[in-house]
């Protein structure tokens, strides 16, 4: 069964990150989730990096601003990095988005949208499921449930009008 990491550059990033955790227990994917900055704490941002492979299969990482954690980890491991802007005060997440989604060639990181922790657990678990059916039949299970949500949700939208659905009517 594999493992993920979800780090962050700092603790105020964890009411974003958090949703990549939620995921990764609704498919029952061991994580380690902690505070891992780029910046402030270089060194253990090193070690990590260059140690992860050593117990994790996927890392996710959550960075704002500047946003060189996903990058700089993907710098130094060879496992798969997925990169979450984080929505800043200043520039909407746009500055996040545009550090971490803008590596050179040979350094990818898969970066989702801005805030977008839940699909990087998604993510997470389909690179986990190429070698666990046990996850591979969960995000199966998820995605049916997902649709069928839909669809309930168009029966209801087509049966009631826009208005009614709404319940400006």
């Amino acid at each position: 069964m594999g493992k993920v990491a979800i780090v962050m550059g700092s603790d105020s990033d964890l009411p974003t990150m958090s949703d990549a955790a939620k995921v990764l227990e609704e498919f029952g994917i061991e994580y380690f989730i902690s505070v891992v900055s780029a910046h402030r704490t270089p060194e253990r941002m090193f070690e990590f990096a260059k140690n992860a492979h050593k117990t994790f299969d996927v890392v996710i990482a959550g960075a704002g601003g500047a946003a060189h954690l996903p990058g700089m980890i993907a710098s130094m491991t060879r496992l798969p990095v997925i990169g979450v802007p984080i929505k800043t005060s200043t520039l909407s997440g746009i500055d996040s988005l545009y550090s971490i989604v803008q590596m050179p060639a040979g350094i990818p990181v898969a970066t989702v949208a801005i805030g977008n922790a839940k699909n990087a657990g998604l993510l997470a678990a389909q690179i986990i499921a190429l070698k666990d059916e046990r996850i591979a039949e969960k995000i199966e299970e998820f995605r049916k449930k997902q649709s069928g949500e839909v669809l309930e949700k168009a029966k209801k939208l087509e049966e009631l009008g826009w208005d009614k659905y709404l319940g400006t009517k």
